[in-house]
């Protein structure tokens, strides 16, 4: 067994240990169900986890992470999770949280080819070709780069109120925001990019459902 194994098995005893002595009723309370008031939709990257950056408990957040936190409108484990967070666990809020450094948005800016990743990050190259005025007038990189983050969380937040999940919730009347983040790995903080959604109203008539 290796020594990394071992330690991450023995953190959870360490863990379970320390919950009973604050709450010897945590776990049972916790396996009687969960009533998550948010859905989060983040990047696979380990170094992003998103209870510890909100400061949430477990049963506080319901949460589906996929490279550069996309959401694809024909990706049926993320329309699964949104669809159960929505329709059966009733959450009031969805944040999409990208991140600074992002390997996938990089790797959308080049064009080295990785392997079959090369086929999900081509819905990101499609954002850069459709911002691609804006994003190449930044002369500096890593400028850009960060642009390039903040403008692929802002496209996957307008992709999520096009979904027929989320506009059905609110043309049912369903108390339910969306909205988009990016975290810095060098800060901790999280920036609200301004990109919040409580209707469908601002957006294209063509992606407007009728129900």
């Amino acid at each position: 067994m290796s020594e990394f194994y071992k330690k991450i098995l023995d953190n959870n005893k360490k863990w379970v240990e320390e919950k009973l002595q604050i709450n010897p009723d945590y776990f049972n309370n916790l396996a009687e169900g969960q009533k998550p008031p948010l859905l989060w939709i983040g990047c696979s990257d380990s170094r992003v986890p998103a209870n510890e950056i909100i400061g949430a408990e477990p049963g506080e957040v319901f949460v589906h992470r996929n490279i550069a936190n996309m959401v694809i409108h024909s990706d049926m484990n993320m329309l699964s999770v949104l669809d159960y967070a929505v329709n059966a666990l009733k959450v009031k809020h969805v944040i999409v949280c990208g991140h600074y450094g992002c390997g996938g948005v990089k790797a959308a800016m080049g064009n080295s080819s990785i392997g079959i990743i090369d086929n999900w990050i081509r819905h990101i190259k499609d954002i850069y070709r459709l911002h691609q005025n804006e994003l190449d007038s930044i002369s500096d990189k890593n400028e850009r780069f960060n642009k390039f983050v903040e403008i692929n969380v802002k496209e996957q937040v307008f992709d999520l109120a096009k979904t027929s999940i989320v506009q059905s919730a609110w043309k049912n009347g369903q108390e339910l925001s969306i909205h988009g983040w990016v975290y810095g790995l060098n800060s901790g903080y999280v920036t609200d990019l301004g990109v919040n959604f409580s209707s469908d109203e601002e957006l294209d008539d063509v992606y407007q459902l009728k129900f």
